[in-house]
């Protein structure tokens, strides 16, 4: 995937309506222009995809041994730090250690297609994207920039794009669903985000096709990320008065434990009425009474296999993608009926 830029500085001038000295004293910070005119100018340079950064431009010709980190499900929240969501904390993590172990340098950028752009943001040799959304800006602007980039997540809206890594989301959405099953669940309703991202979308598919299956009645519900804790506590009361189902299967950890709450404050015992599972583990769900069972995923394994494969497309290889990790299913308080007498 190499690098193409054919935007010059004579096309940011036109466009910005000054003259080419102008534009370049603004993006190289010399001269006497204003710091509106300097912020003008720099904001049609990157929107129209110019880097006029000398030290960007001989990094284009050679890797740099960094990459780029892009956290889309945190661009969409609008907060970098969830309280008890640390599922992004040990991502970031384990990519940072991985990418140590193989000599690189990893950078947490922001929203590339928010202004103003960290610097250099653009000089990295590739990046990962988790968890992008249907026609992803940030996904689209790395392909206008011919910048290598692996997704964390299929890419929706993108069927021929392969280069991508995800826990097998199907196998263990269904191992959840057999628990269920098996401790005694007959309708399982699902509590899913609001974000267009394959996470959603795909869990969705699969429930669907795993009530068809089975001959139930879906019940499947929205609620948006940022509603958290407090928003699964409030959907508590709509799944109550919709008929309290033999299971709850949240999608987040923050959902899982605000369901558990608000169903328990309308009198509905959990597990014994009525069980609640969470699709991705977090401190909410492990400090919640009774405990959620939880999927934890596979952060080393996932981040491993994505930097394998942005290495490759880096070195101009074709990397076997995409890659499947495996998510662990931790069974806790919120799932353990006692058995049944003999």
């Amino acid at each position: 995937m190499a690098r193409t830029q054919g935007i010059t500085i004579k096309d940011v001038a036109r466009s910005a309506g000054y003259s080419i000295t102008a534009v370049s004293h603004a993006l190289n910070g010399k001269g006497t222009l204003s710091a509106a005119t300097r912020e003008h100018i720099r904001a049609v340079a990157t929107q129209m995809g110019y880097e006029a950064d000398a030290l960007a431009r001989g990094l284009r010709r050679s890797t740099v041994g960094a990459v780029g980190l892009v956290l889309r499900s945190l661009d969409a929240l609008g907060d970098y730090t969830p309280a008890g969501v640390d599922v992004f904390e040990r991502f970031v993590g384990a990519a940072a250690s991985q990418a140590l172990a193989r000599g690189l340098s990893l950078m947490l950028v922001p929203d590339l297609t928010r202004v103003p752009v960290p610097p250099l943001a653009f000089s990295m040799d590739g990046y990962i994207v988790t968890n992008p959304h249907v026609d992803d800006p940030v996904v689209a602007l790395l392909e206008k920039r011919g910048i290598p980039y692996v997704t964390y997540g299929r890419a929706p809206g993108r069927p021929g794009f392969p280069y991508w890594v995800s826990e097998d989301d199907e196998a263990s959405a269904r191992l959840v669903l057999d628990h269920l099953v098996a401790a005694g669940a007959d309708s399982v309703a699902l509590v899913c985000g609001t974000d267009r991202n394959a996470w959603n979308l795909d869990h969705q598919d699969l429930y669907l096709n795993w009530c068809a299956e089975r001959g139930s009645t879906p019940r499947l519900y929205e609620l948006a990320e940022r509603a958290g804790v407090e928003g699964g506590a409030g959907l508590a009361g709509r799944i109550v008065d919709d008929g309290v189902p033999d299971a709850v299967f949240c999608l987040t950890g923050r959902h899982a434990a605000g369901v558990q709450r608000g169903l328990m404050a309308r009198g509905v015992e959990v597990p014994e009425r009525t069980m609640v599972a969470a699709g991705s583990d977090s401190e909410h769900a492990r400090h919640s009474r009774p405990a959620v069972s939880a999927l934890e995923l596979d952060p080393v394994g996932s981040s491993g296999a994505l930097l394998d494969i942005l290495q490759a497309l880096i070195a101009g290889e074709e990397p076997a993608a995409p890659r499947l990790t495996r998510a662990r299913f931790h069974q806790r308080g919120s799932t353990c009926r006692p058995a049944p007498s003999p």
